[in-house]
């Protein structure tokens, strides 16, 4: 039974790395891998000069970064607020209501957002008819960073919570009767049994959330690149697509998504050295 999940990891994950021998060429796809023109690290050292693939790297690193502080905590609070709902059919239905929007495409998704919050959405017209004023956060680029993390927690917060929700079912129900017994009130047991509980899944998830750092959504900040400008939308993966595939310059998109890998495993790397350090297991131990 586990023999095509491995197929299409295979297909998938690993046969696609022998393609990473482009950023080290010329490639010409209408000669091919093994007959395009060899360049050796000429196309980092194009790559390391370019004002705009430094713009991508902040770009991504500050999305990255407000994503971490403003998303990452959001499933795990979600989770907590579940869990104490007493009602089962109460809970069910919540859970398939914040569920939901995760199987959205990011193309409706933006478009709810852009009926919301657009130059006429439902925020500008209530502003107009109050003589207020009007604000189209969609084209507004300083608070981009902190419109792109909203669409991410509406759309994905609901089903980020379903392993915190699996942590939260492991912990002992015997913890919280005899804390109960000795006095202790629902703030103290949950942060003495329900946290301490969940913190090996929410230092794991973590590590992972690290690791996938300088992937902060391609398909939705592509949708939205044009609205609020390049320098502000532009991130590793949309710098890959529109200097390297859009302009037929596959080495260098393929030399920018390189650069973007071996940083992420840094990263991974880094965080789960961390990890041990405050003494759980991380991702893997060696």
């Amino acid at each position: 039974m586990t023999i095509p999940a491995v197929v299409l990891l295979l297909v998938f994950n690993y046969v696609p790395l022998f393609g990473l021998i482009t950023a080290f060429q010329y490639y010409d796809p209408l000669v091919g891998v093994s007959h395009s023109q060899w360049a050796g690290l000429e196309q980092f050292t194009t790559l390391f000069h370019d004002p705009l693939f430094w713009g991508a790297v902040k770009n991504t690193l500050y999305l990255s970064l407000v994503q971490l502080v403003l998303f990452f905590p959001v499933p795990i609070v979600l989770a907590l607020l579940l869990n104490t709902v007493l009602s089962e059919r109460l809970r069910n239905l919540i859970q398939s209501i914040v569920y939901l929007p995760h199987f959205f495409s990011w193309v409706l998704t933006i478009t709810i957002f852009q009926q919301m919050l657009g130059g006429a959405g439902v925020l500008n017209q209530f502003l107009r008819r109050h003589d207020i004023g009007t604000w189209d956060v969609m084209t507004d680029s300083h608070t981009f960073a902190l419109l792109v993390t909203a669409q991410a927690v509406w759309k994905e917060a609901g089903w980020g919570i379903i392993v915190f929700l699996a942590a939260l079912a492991a912990i002992d129900t015997h913890l919280y009767e005899a804390a109960t017994v000795d006095g202790a009130g629902r703030w103290r047991r949950m942060w003495h049994i329900t946290l301490p509980g969940m913190r090996g899944v929410i230092v794991l998830m973590l590590v992972l959330r690290l690791g996938n750092a300088l992937t902060v959504g391609f398909e939705q900040l592509l949708l939205q690149r044009v609205a609020v400008g390049h320098r502000t939308a532009d991130v590793l993966d949309t710098f890959s697509f529109y200097y390297g595939i859009a302009t037929n310059n596959c080495s260098y998109g393929a030399a920018a998504g390189l650069f973007k890998s071996v940083i992420s495993l840094l990263l991974i790397w880094g965080a789960n050295k961390l990890a041990h350090a405050f003494g759980e297991d991380g991702l893997y131990r060696v």
